[in-house]
């Protein structure tokens, strides 16, 4: 087992524009990553496998709804601490980071912004401590970037409602104890509604064979005349802008967390090419391997200006879906370029499980496209300079 021996890079001094919370909060889950993930992880990606006793640590780092309110469980904390924890636990691994990111914004996100006072406070005080873990059903096998064509749907019965349909893609599915399912009514128009697992007709198959996110359980939510008490719907925010409210959240997230897998990747890459010999001297010494490293921590730099300033922005509460859409789309392209281009510098080495690189990669062909793919992101983009939309 290697030590971790991450030094995180900060190009153009970003922590001096941190308060000393943020940089609390951000040491703290970067010790717990060192502590907690990276002696294990490469253990569990090879057995497609989440290591659940990670969970209870993941809620004590604040992992779990960093800004929903202390009164409901969470920590209270602003939009900058939430990215900076989820770019570390990325550091670790984006499936971990999924875990988190699914917690937090897809489902507590909702129930605190869409649901009623009840349903806070049966709900997100156990999610906050991970004594429950939740998942969000939106996409279908048929309908992933066009989620307004989604199939399932409830009706209602008078006293209960029924929900048919099914959810593919599901991180969290096959152990979550709620889910936040977004259906259609009998009118076509979309809600939210809480389904807890034991929910007679609820099944959640599990997702095997992965290339990526091995780490991170998948699966699918199946819904076959299942039962909803009326309790259950979200009713503050109705239509397909409610469900796409939530993804802002954890676009937002996702734009940080990839900063982590790509410093995580430069650092694994700069630190072995001082070390890496090669026709008598290191291998960071011949001009294309300094190219390399230079150009991924001007990305990375540049993708860390633009991460700051759109928490700026959300806690503010100035920051548009557009904004968001960008900086999730320039983050995770940059991650993923990194991460081929350290892999290039490790050669042979840079593909086994003895460094972190492979796998980083392998998870961000997911993260490119997941929660909206790099193309849509792009047309997103488009519609918001031109106003033209590219979608109809």
């Amino acid at each position: 087992m290697k030590p971790d021996l991450f030094e995180a890079p900060d190009y153009y001094h970003l922590d001096d524009l941190l308060s000393e919370e943020h940089k609390l909060v951000r040491n703290a889950a970067r010790a717990w990553v060192k502590r907690e993930v990276s002696p294990i992880i490469e253990e569990y990606a090879q057995r497609a496998e989440f290591p659940m006793q990670i969970i209870n640590g993941l809620a004590e780092i604040g992992a779990f709804g960093p800004y929903i309110p202390v009164e409901y469980g969470g920590a209270g904390l602003d939009q900058i601490s939430y990215g900076l924890i989820m770019q570390e636990i990325e550091r670790g691994d984006s499936g971990v980071r999924s875990t988190a990111s699914v917690q937090s914004s897809l489902v507590m996100y909702p129930i605190w912004k869409y649901g009623t006072e009840a349903q806070r406070k049966k709900y997100l005080p156990k999610l906050a401590s991970g004594e429950w873990m939740g998942c969000f059903g939106l996409t279908e096998p048929d309908h992933g970037s066009n989620p307004g064509g989604m199939v399932t749907n409830f009706k209602d019965m008078g006293a209960h409602y029924v929900l048919n349909g099914a959810k593919m893609w599901i991180s969290n599915a096959p152990f979550a104890q709620v889910a936040v399912v977004w259906a259609k009514d009998e009118t076509g128009k979309i809600h939210g509604l809480l389904v807890e697992r034991g929910m007679e007709g609820f099944s959640t198959p599990e997702t095997h064979n992965k290339w990526s996110l091995r780490a991170s359980a998948t699966g699918e939510l199946i819904f076959d005349n299942v039962k909803i008490p009326k309790e259950n719907l979200l009713p503050n925010k109705s239509g397909l802008g409610a469900p796409l409210g939530c993804l802002d959240s954890a676009r937002y997230g996702i734009a940080w967390g990839a900063i982590g897998a790509a410093m995580d990747c430069y650092d694994t890459a700069l630190r072995y090419s001082k070390e890496r010999m090669q026709f008598g001297k290191p291998i960071g010494q011949f001009q294309l391997q300094q190219k390399k490293l230079a150009e991924m921590i001007t990305e990375i730099t540049k993708a860390q200006l633009l991460t700051w300033r759109l928490g700026v922005l959300r806690n503010e509460n100035k920051a548009t879906s557009a904004q968001i859409s960008m900086a999730k789309r320039n983050n995770v392209d940059m991650a993923i370029n990194i991460a081929r281009e350290a892999r290039q510098i490790l050669g042979g080495m840079g593909i086994t499980g003895e460094y972190s690189i492979m796998r980083h990669s392998m998870n961000l062909e997911s993260v490119i496209t997941y929660e909206g793919t790099h193309d849509i992101h792009l047309l997103i983009t488009g519609l918001d300079i031109t106003g033209l939309n590219a979608f109809k």
